[in-house]
């Protein structure tokens, strides 16, 4: 029997040393289709990767040494893929040199998500650094947006809310089952969610045992939820979106209530996720009237949903589950690279 060796794909990760970054090394590691050639860290340049997290140590790859974030050195390792793993606002710095460089580019930031610069510049208090770029990307949503990620040379990688909130929602509202106003969204998150980085309100004494709501009545993520679900209504959607701040590591966990259009059963509802999902590797469909939870997908690609009828009120009351460095940012993000580069869209992904 004879074997074939897989293509490698010379990587880079750009601001590897995050709570995103750290997951994204930990798939990239250990894919088949993956040569890790440069990881990005001005504050840790010079040491191992394995140095920074111990977790890594004795992995074939992990004796990589951090370097500077700079794109001519990123390009002249080879790289042909490259991962931003940055704030929003500093991801655009690098895009267009690396995609001049001939390197295919997954952003993670919010820099390459949204289509009108006017939106952009309404929810992120500037005007973007680059429109044509920010034009040019497709959404990095793999379950809706395989095509145009397939010819891309950069993506924009959803964000973790909107993961959650958009999966449920979009094929009802393709389909007309639930109408496009009046849609109420609560989601909690874990506290990587918000970085990692130095902030009193983030301490665990300031966390631990205890839930707010943060991000109102306005957050940042309204702007990209609300362009994936105006596309699919195929008129404008504006929702009312709450994130809160749970007490745990990584998860998400949302609730989204929608008005049902006249006629519109569980049975209905049921079979517009099975098709819509049909071929959705790592979306998991809990069934009706059966709750998602959090411990069930952290440290996983996969996101489950659940739907239940409230005959009361005549609404449907989606529920998700996901882990948002995962799904919701690293795992993501190397979804739409294996779509990009011809590899089976779950490979390195069947982390459990």
């Amino acid at each position: 029997m004879i074997f074939f060796a897989m293509k490698k794909v010379k990587t880079a990760v750009v601001g590897a040393s995050g709570y995103t970054g750290q997951e994204l090394l930990r798939i990239l590691l250990r894919h088949p289709g993956v040569e890790l050639v440069c990881a990005t860290s001005r504050q840790y340049a010079g040491q191992k990767l394995s140095d920074l997290f111990p977790r890594f140590r004795h992995v074939p790859g992990a004796d990589l040494c951090f370097t500077d974030s700079d794109v001519e050195a990123i390009a002249a390792t080879g790289a042909e893929a490259a991962f931003l793993a940055l704030p929003h606002g500093v991801s655009v710095e690098y895009g267009r040199g690396l995609v001049e460089a001939g390197i295919r580019v997954v952003d993670l930031s919010a820099d390459f998500r949204l289509n009108d610069p006017a939106v952009y510049e309404e929810f992120y208090g500037k005007p973007h650094a680059d429109v044509e770029l920010m034009q040019e990307a497709p959404y990095g949503m793999p379950e809706w947006h395989r095509e145009e990620i397939a010819k891309a040379r950069i993506v924009g990688s959803p964000g973790c809310y909107p993961t959650s909130i958009i999966l449920p929602l979009v094929p009802l509202l393709k389909a007309g089952l639930v109408l496009p106003e009046d849609i109420v969204v609560n989601s909690g998150s874990g506290v990587s969610g918000a970085g990692r980085k130095a902030d009193i309100s983030l301490l665990f004494c300031e966390c631990n045992e205890s839930m707010r709501a943060y991000g109102v009545p306005r957050h940042r993520h309204l702007s990209e939820i609300e362009q994936e679900l105006s596309e699919a209504a195929g008129e404008k959607v504006t929702i009312t979106f709450t994130p809160h701040l749970m007490p745990v590591n990584t998860g998400i966990l949302t609730t989204t209530v929608a008005k049902l259009k006249p006629g519109t059963t569980i049975e209905k509802i049921t079979a517009c996720f099975e098709a819509a999902y049909a071929n959705a590797p790592f979306v998991r469909l809990q069934g009706a009237n059966k709750p998602t939870d959090t411990k069930n997908v952290t440290r996983t690609n996969f996101v489950d949903i659940g739907w239940a009828i409230d005959a009361r009120t005549n609404r449907v009351v989606l529920m998700s589950a996901e882990d948002n460095v995962i799904k919701g940012a690293g795992g993501q993000g190397v979804h739409a690279f294996n779509i990009m580069f011809g590899f089976d869209e779950t490979e390195g992904l069947w982390i459990i």
